[in-house]
């Protein structure tokens, strides 16, 4: 792999017109028939630089990046050293004769359990059943995944951001009115966010257009409903419910579980991402809102007792993380238990609110911890990543309704009310890593050092 052989290789084949430049991995290595572990630092640099870029793309936090790069490094006879961020890693490999530095970084970043959880085994499998293949067949193994595609169509996630924000309306205080308008809006919104993803528009503009779509379709179901069914208008507040689809939860949730681990640089740069991508939701919905006339007024009590409360709310946190698994692209099973996680932990934070004198930002803690502790058991039973069990099962913890309002009264310049109801959710927020984080220095030996 030398400088003259890349230069003339490189004249002789059609550059990537891309702005973030596509990396051919498959042509790093013009010898195919050298183990891995024969390899030059150049060549395993490379591999370990990867693998962690690409466990990086599927929206996991920086501690569980570097552990797979550590992996991969130590099993190849490096030292690794790296610093990461949301979007690119900066590391340099070692083995105590020559070193190597790269940077590497994505052209955006977003979520994907289902690759996640792959890549996850095929680091675990590496020192056992992948060390002995050349750079090539191990590139060759990593394609395959990156071009995995997602497990559901546009339609199929926007049924799944329907059914969690149908949920999670109802976990809100919503009834069957505010659901279904909840699901139809939540339903067309996610539809076409799927469709501008897979089309690669920016960041803001298809959030703000699938906010915008998910909000005035409830207004559309809604005015249906009032004119054929005369419902009366204090249903109109499920609105909010509508655009839960696009809260942040993994750049919220990784980016204090890295600040927690002292990874800085990631924790910040996730923490700026999700905060830019509330603020413009609720920014977007406040628009809205004020166009057809929505205010964010608190729903229709419900009537029922603690027991009947009870048993609800557990098929609708299940539905509600279950939905929100599959936006994640998890595989089913993964989804399931997920679901099932959340439906008790979620629950829980419920009941300990309305049956208790805790705090809500309390109760949240607790249900993170469960959450937390859940995962951690299933994970030694079957592997799969905690973060992608612990995410969808507290991101309807996350208080979307709070922060909405704190918006939308300081856009009315009622600054009081709205830094009320702005404290309450940042209180919230805190809390709710931080039960994952309890959690996981309880049950993982490694996550409770510094080393």
């Amino acid at each position: 792999m030398s400088d003259n052989g890349d230069e003339h290789a490189l004249e002789n084949e059609k550059l990537p017109q891309n702005h973030h430049m596509k990396i051919p991995w498959n042509r790093i290595s013009d010898d195919e028939d050298i183990p891995a572990m024969d390899a030059t630092v150049k060549l395993k640099s490379s591999l370990v630089g990867r693998v962690g870029i690409q466990m990086l793309s599927c929206g996991t936090g920086a501690w569980r990046v570097r552990e797979a790069m550590n992996t991969v490094a130590r099993t190849l006879g490096l030292i690794c050293s790296a610093d990461i961020g949301l979007t690119s890693i900066h590391y340099t490999c070692f083995n105590y004769e020559h070193s190597y530095t790269q940077v590497l970084a994505l052209a955006s970043t977003g979520v994907n359990t289902d690759k996640l959880n792959i890549l996850e085994h095929f680091v675990k499998r590496f020192p056992d059943e992948y060390v002995h293949l050349t750079i090539r067949e191990l590139h060759q193994r990593l394609d395959a995944i990156q071009v995995r595609r997602g497990n559901y169509p546009p339609f199929i996630a926007g049924c799944a951001a329907a059914l969690a924000c149908a949920g999670f309306t109802f976990l809100l205080g919503g009834g069957p009115i505010e659901m279904i308008c909840a699901f139809f809006g939540a339903g067309a919104g996610n539809w076409l966010r799927q469709i501008m993803i897979r089309h690669r528009l920016t960041l803001l503009a298809n959030l703000a257009v699938s906010v915008m779509t998910a909000c005035l379709v409830y207004f559309f179901v809604f005015e249906g409903m009032r004119v054929f069914f005369h419902v009366p208008e204090a249903h109109e507040a499920g609105y909010i419910g509508a655009m839960l689809f696009v809260i942040p939860g993994f750049p919220f949730i990784t980016s204090m579980l890295d600040i927690f681990k002292s990874d800085m640089r990631s924790g910040l740069e996730r923490l700026t991402s999700a905060l830019l991508i509330t603020i413009v939701a609720t920014l977007i919905g406040w628009l809205v809102a004020m166009l057809v006339n929505f205010r964010p007024e608190n729903f229709l009590p419900l009537g029922l007792g603690v027991v009947p409360m009870l048993l609800l709310r557990l098929p609708a946190s299940f539905c509600g993380v279950y939905g929100f698994s599959m936006i994640f692209n998890s595989p089913q099973k993964m989804a399931i238990t997920a679901g099932v996680i959340g439906a008790f932990a979620n629950t829980l934070r419920l009941e300990l609110t309305d049956l208790t004198t805790l705090p809500p930002a309390a109760a949240a803690f607790c249900g993170a911890l469960l959450a937390g502790l859940l995962a951690s058991l299933i994970n030694r039973y079957n592997g799969y990543p905690r973060i992608s069990l612990t995410v969808p099962s507290i991101v309807i913890m996350v208080p979307g309704l709070y922060i909405y309002r704190a918006v939308y009264n300081i856009g009315l310049n009622n600054i009081g009310v709205g830094a009320e109801w702005l404290t309450k959710a940042v209180l919230i927020i805190m809390f709710l890593p931080l039960g994952l984080f309890v959690a996981r220095v309880l049950m993982d030996k490694d996550w409770r050092h510094n080393d």
